[in-house]
């Protein structure tokens, strides 16, 4: 089992400046110097739930700089939201920075304000990613694609800073629908997913699935599964519940306003504004117990290895340790030792 850390902060008015990012800088840190696969940054817009990554190019040039060894990704670009060019360009100087550490998971957007900067493409944003992530991976590999100039005559243009990397290591995020998993066995890409919309069974139904059109469309290999999981590991089960339960309630209870219009993908299922305070709480602590106990790594490194060993089962290739929901930063840094110790037992 592959272990990383996956970033997808609240971001709150407690901090400012550079101390937004410290948890980001020195968890990287610490991940490079003990031997962690890879560091996670998503792509979020207007909205305090992930609000601390709205680029994560920009992000991974900053880990490109920090780091030495980790691999640097970004869970996910919104492919729709940019011109494949604009991702290209950015992601070719990151991995330059770096020395070809890079790997992108794209999306196709789900929440209709993020679409903002690019409303034609929602209605066809799936469709836009899948033509995305072809450009892209052709211009990644220095080919060159003609596309109209400023005066709507045909112009050939090609990435510079050439990438250091071939070929471009890629993953599609998925919320959990089957038909994305076998999409991305067909394209040869890996999958980022989560347990927030589907169970650990659906899980290995649809993981099965994925490597098997994965086989079925390339000669070589089976595919590369990730698995974004909220993680704190600490000596004792008690002492890590209390210490997350403020922390992760509040995040989740952030976290609810944005999903709670897209709930099942179905943009305005209900308006969180419309529900009882007493309800949220309600909502938010069945929440807690369900993270804590069956969606999250969360207690002892014992408890963790149990988490890796069914995942292992289920056919998880790298876990994605969602570390900065809430917890201070300094008792999120002393819980890496214990994740650190979790990877070098079953990594």
């Amino acid at each position: 089992m592959d272990f990383s850390l996956f970033y997808f902060a609240n971001d709150s008015d407690d901090t400012s400046g550079a101390d937004r990012y410290e948890l980001f800088l020195e968890g990287a840190r610490f991940a490079d110097r003990n031997g962690f696969t890879a560091v996670w940054t998503p792509e979020r817009h207007f909205h305090r739930f992930g609000g601390l990554y709205p680029n994560p190019a920009v992000t991974g040039a900053a880990l490109a700089v920090a780091t030495e060894r980790v691999r640097i990704r970004a869970g996910s670009v919104v492919a729709p939201l940019h011109h494949p060019l604009r991702i290209a360009e950015d992601w070719s100087v990151v991995d330059n920075l770096s020395g070809g550490r890079v790997g992108i998971s794209f999306a196709s957007g789900w929440h209709p304000a993020d679409f903002v900067m690019r409303p034609d493409a929602h209605g066809t944003r799936r469709e836009v990613m899948d033509e995305t992530i072809d450009t892209v991976r052709r211009l990644w590999r220095g080919e060159s694609v003609t596309l109209p100039d400023g005066k709507n005559e045909p112009a050939e243009v090609r990435v510079f800073p050439p990438a250091v990397q071939p070929e471009l290591p890629f993953w599609i995020t998925s919320a959990g629908s089957a038909d994305t998993f076998r999409k991305a066995g067909a394209q040869g890409g890996g999958v980022l997913t989560h347990l927030l919309s589907q169970d650990i069974d659906e899980l290995r139904t649809k993981i099965a699935a994925y490597r098997e059109s994965y086989r079925a469309h390339h000669a070589e290999g089976s595919g590369h599964v990730v698995l974004m999981l909220h993680t704190f590991l600490g000596s004792s089960t008690e002492e890590v519940r209390e210490l997350v339960r403020g922390p992760l309630s509040g995040y989740l209870k952030t976290s609810f306003g944005l999903i709670s219009g897209s709930i099942g993908n179905r943009p305005g299922t209900f308006d969180s504004a419309d529900i009882k305070e007493s309800d949220v709480a309600y909502l938010v602590e069945r929440g807690f117990t369900r993270f804590f106990e069956r969606q999250g790594m969360f207690g002892t490194v014992e408890q963790g290895e149990r988490v890796v060993d069914l995942l292992q089962e289920v056919g998880v290739d790298e876990i994605g340790c969602l570390v900065d929901f809430g917890v201070g930063t300094e008792q999120t840094l002393k819980s890496l030792e214990f994740l650190a110790e979790l990877k070098n037992r079953r990594g």
